[in-house]
């Protein structure tokens, strides 16, 4: 399978996102419902969150190119599943399903 590296990186960074995205979510809740010290840690989560974020948007770009996936719809729902919390995941999950993304390449421990 030619194009594993890049399918195993698409799927880690798409996780590390989503999980992520629900970090960030908790450390607001902290902030802003519980009233946490130390902001509840979202200066540190969201930092965190953004750099996954931007790194997730590179990898689908990177992945598209390789795996020679459509400008439309593949690329800009692989970027757009990026906003909602969890989105990535369920866009990894699609992609794998319409065989867009290898099911054999993956984060499956030997």
């Amino acid at each position: 399978m030619p194009n594993r590296p890049a399918v195993v990186l698409f799927r880690t960074v798409a996780v590390a996102e989503a999980v992520s995205w629900v970090a960030l979510l908790v450390a607001m809740f902290l902030k802003y419902v519980v009233e946490a010290p130390h902001e509840g840690g979202v200066p540190v989560v969201g930092m965190v969150h953004g750099v996954l974020f931007t790194a997730y948007v590179l990898v689908a770009l990177l992945t598209a190119r390789v795996l020679r996936w459509r400008l439309w719809p593949t690329v800009l729902l692989a970027l757009v599943a990026a906003v909602p919390p969890l989105g990535t995941v369920v866009f990894e999950r699609v992609a794998t399903r319409r065989g867009l993304l290898p099911a054999g390449a993956g984060l499956r421990a030997a």
